[in-house]
């Protein structure tokens, strides 16, 4: 007979009486969200859908690396991994087994602002997989063979790593972008800092990060809200209540107006830039939405890709992105090239950032870019998993409830001036450049580069 903790046992089929579940005041052209509160006071947003037999829930601590002290980068993603390698009575290989005995989907991973949880069961299974995420999340074991297959799993996608060129613009980006905050510290450890990670470490980060007052919770598929409240106290319940606040600083984009090469033997040079850009919670975030995506977001369609791709083939592929980190949201650009055309590209790259600050955007990019933002949308809404995975990412952002209902009218508010003038917040500075090919590109490149030999936070 399988273990099971008793209490979980027949109980999730019960209806609580102190269940309180508010959806929006009027229908939803999108998702009909309702906000579920367990007896005990937590909450979940929720979609429900009978209509295929599978229960998925996306949840969060906020927290993420960035709460990992210098010396000991990467603990929180060894936590993560370790969360369901071995819980309660059951060892690493049993409680996967049990797993994939009843095709339960469970996996943790940690960003920089958060760990994350995905699970998904079928309905039928459903008494036994939210038991066992319960015990994932309360009982972890914390094997040291786990520990150490864990650490040598991580130790060996760090030096896989170091053969991409782009994961080493990336890592050369953070380090000078968010110069002296958490983030520029590497979110998968370094060669030396997971191997200082001790058992007691993780123990101890496991009981100080997994807490309820951090907790985030989305869930879409075959499940009630009334038995959803009962779910979220018999699964969450146990967790402890607070560890306090978290104390990280907000910080701006660091080193604008440089240029850094870090020598790399590449096919192409790998192009990095960032800006400063825009919180999720600004009034203004959705004329930033539109000036991405017209400017590079879209790929094809995009200023950047008809003009460098398409006429003039100076690469495969240019994009920009908006990223929205708690502490230092910002704007992006990554590309590559031929070395023989970096000037080139650099110097068409700029002369496209300075007409958007110039002038606006044409009538037809800015509709384009309208229209693909808001006809996107319910490509993302298709499956339980990607609906509970937007209903967790909402309110992680803190946005409203109701926030997909209003998004296209926000977007189509954006006007090419207001466009314009987000352009001119953003990108009026020029941006935090970084480098990685040979060194014989730094001729090109002036007397104002900075070669960057060692990358920093590998070792």
């Amino acid at each position: 007979m399988s273990f099971l903790p008793l209490i979980l046992i027949g109980l999730f089929m019960i209806t609580s009486p102190s269940t309180h579940a508010q959806t929006n005041d009027s229908p939803s052209p999108y998702l009909d969200i309702q906000t579920v509160h367990s007896a005990s006071g937590l909450k979940a947003w929720l979609v429900q859908d009978e209509s295929v037999p599978v229960i998925s829930v996306q949840f969060a601590f906020r927290g993420g690396s960035k709460l990992d002290s210098e010396d000991k980068q990467g603990l929180s993603i060894l936590l993560a991994h370790l969360l369901d390698e071995g819980a309660g009575p059951y060892s690493a290989q049993a409680f996967q087994k049990k797993l994939n005995d009843r095709s339960i989907s469970l996996s943790f991973n940690s960003g920089r602002d958060s760990l994350n949880g995905s699970f998904e069961t079928l309905s039928k299974y459903k008494e036994e997989a939210f038991a066992l995420l319960k015990t994932a999340l309360t009982k972890p074991l914390f094997e040291e063979e786990a520990i150490e297959r864990i650490r040598a799993a991580n130790l060996s996608r760090i030096r896989d790593s170091l053969s991409d060129p782009e994961w080493r613009a990336s890592r050369l980006m953070l380090d000078r972008g968010y110069e002296g905050h958490p983030y520029a510290l590497n979110s998968g450890g370094t060669l030396t800092s997971l191997k200082k990670i001790t058992r007691d470490d993780i123990v101890e980060a496991h009981k100080n990060r997994l807490t309820l007052d951090r907790l985030v919770i989305g869930v879409s598929g075959d499940i009630s809200a009334e038995e959803l409240s009962t779910v979220l106290d018999l699964v969450f319940g146990d967790l402890p209540d607070s560890n306090g606040p978290i104390l990280v600083e907000n910080t701006n984009i660091s080193n604008l107006d440089s240029v850094a090469l870090h020598p790399f033997e590449t096919s192409q040079t790998i192009i990095q830039q960032v800006w400063p850009g825009v919180s999720r919670k600004d009034e203004n975030y959705y004329d930033a939405l539109v000036l991405n995506a017209a400017w590079g977001g879209l790929g094809f369609g995009s200023i950047l890709t008809e003009d460098i791709r398409e006429d003039r083939g100076l690469t495969y592929g240019i994009y920009t992105s908006l990223s929205t980190l708690d502490h230092a949201p910002s704007l992006t650009l990554s590309t590559s090239t031929q070395h023989t055309n970096l000037t080139e590209m650099l110097e068409r790259i700029t002369t496209h950032r300075d007409a958007l600050l110039t002038a606006p955007i044409a009538p037809d990019k800015l509709q384009l870019a309208k229209d693909y933002l808001i006809g996107s949308l319910p490509l993302n809404l298709t499956s339980n998993d990607q609906i509970a995975s937007i209903l967790l990412n909402l309110q992680l952002d803190h946005l409203p409830i109701d926030y997909l209902d209003r998004r296209a009218a926000k977007i189509e508010n954006v006007t090419a001036q207001s466009a314009q003038e987000m352009a001119k917040k953003l990108l009026g500075t020029a941006p935090m450049t970084v480098l990685v090919g040979p060194a014989s590109i730094a001729q090109s490149l002036g007397q104002n580069a900075t070669v960057v030999e060692d990358l920093p936070n590998v070792e």
